[in-house]
């Protein structure tokens, strides 16, 4: 699995910072709650009706044994016992004390962890196969270029605040057990005649209260064009995209 450089451990060690000193001032009436909103969201904290509820991204659905260790230390220290697996591969507390939040975040990110894009209108955390990796019927593995897509959309500045959010996934087995059909953008491995790597490209899938099947717009985009093409479509979205309306502000019905 893809390991943090010394960059990148910097960047989530000063997010954590930030979100404490933000935190504090909420707690203190510094900032007002349409402040502080924007704010929690980012770091994937969101405010249920008794409680706050925190969500943690787990890239592509992998996890190391210490990274799982922190999520159950979490849930012991800081919730109820338990915690929740979503349908995007992250993992969710339900009732953590805001004031624990820091602290919690804090000790994600000694193991690599974080809850950045988990909530708000941006990138959601890019998903896959939970069998990657080990499936049978898998032809490419996925994993590589979901951190590579994984990368490119973290902190990505012209995808901050999007009409809503947006889903990717990738699918490299037989089976399409990431149900790319359902995702804002859906990515298919394959290989041409040549055996070169690429992607079949399918846009404008959702569940939700109007579910619909994605629909392709590329057979085959080459593995080096597959960050332009996923960033143009965006951009489009980005643009044209309601803001008016949040019910019909997805791409399915954009």
């Amino acid at each position: 699995m893809y390991r943090y450089d010394t960059y990148d451990q910097k960047i989530v060690d000063e997010r954590v910072a930030q979100f404490r000193e933000q935190t504090r001032r909420y707690l203190a009436g510094e900032l007002t709650d349409d402040e502080f909103r924007p704010l929690r969201l980012q770091n994937g904290l969101y405010i249920q009706r008794h409680a706050p509820m925190l969500r943690v991204a787990v890239p592509y659905g992998l996890l190391a044994s210490r990274q799982l260790r922190q999520l159950a230390h979490t849930a012991r220290t800081y919730d109820k016992g338990y915690a929740h697996i979503t349908t995007r591969q992250n993992v969710q507390f339900n009732w953590p004390a805001l004031e624990a939040v820091p602290e919690i975040l804090a000790g994600l990110a000694s193991v690599e962890m974080h809850a950045i894009q988990t909530s708000g209108a941006c990138i959601r955390n890019i998903t896959s196969d939970p069998f990657a990796g080990v499936a049978g019927d898998e032809y490419i593995d996925p994993r590589p270029w979901c951190e590579v897509l994984r990368q490119w959309s973290t902190f990505h500045p012209e995808f901050a605040f999007l009409p809503r959010k947006f889903k990717i996934a990738v699918n490299g087995a037989t089976e399409d057990r990431a149900v790319i059909q359902c995702h804002d953008i859906g990515l298919e491995l394959k290989r041409d005649a040549a055996g070169e790597i690429g992607f079949r490209v399918l846009v404008g899938g959702g569940m939700g209260r109007t579910p619909i099947i994605g629909e392709e717009i590329s057979d085959f985009v080459p593995w080096q064009h597959i960050i332009t093409y996923c960033e143009a479509i965006l951009r489009v979205y980005n643009r044209y995209g309601r803001r008016d309306n949040l019910y019909k502000a997805r791409i399915k019905i954009s």
